[in-house]
């Protein structure tokens, strides 16, 4: 009878196991996974959403206004005397939102 009382016990370490490979993927997902997703999305967002006239960005850090869309490029003004055509995904932000941003940080 003692050795089915040891078995028992034993038996219960499988999901006490379990529980923290458990836990570290929860966590793998809510510090990794989610965020990464909200980021995509809002990326996916502003390529759908900018228009001719818009100040952007780039990745590269240029400043410019869009002059034309099309289906995965856009023109960008740099300067009066300097168009680009880039792809979509090479838009980082609007201009506005990054002046905005700086004034909430200055303004702090």
């Amino acid at each position: 009878m003692g050795n089915t009382f040891v078995l028992a016990q034993q038996g219960g370490g499988a999901l006490g196991g379990l529980l923290p490979l458990l836990i570290i993927g929860v966590l793998f997902y809510f510090l990794l996974i989610r965020p990464q997703q909200k980021r995509a999305r809002a990326q996916r967002e502003l390529h759908s959403s900018i228009g001719v006239g818009d100040m952007v960005v780039t990745i590269g850090g240029f400043h410019g206004t869009i002059q034309s869309v099309d289906e995965g490029t856009v023109r960008l003004e740099l300067n009066p005397s300097t168009v680009v055509t880039l792809s979509k995904q090479a838009i980082a932000k609007r201009a506005v939102e990054a002046d905005a941003d700086a004034d909430n940080v200055s303004g702090e």
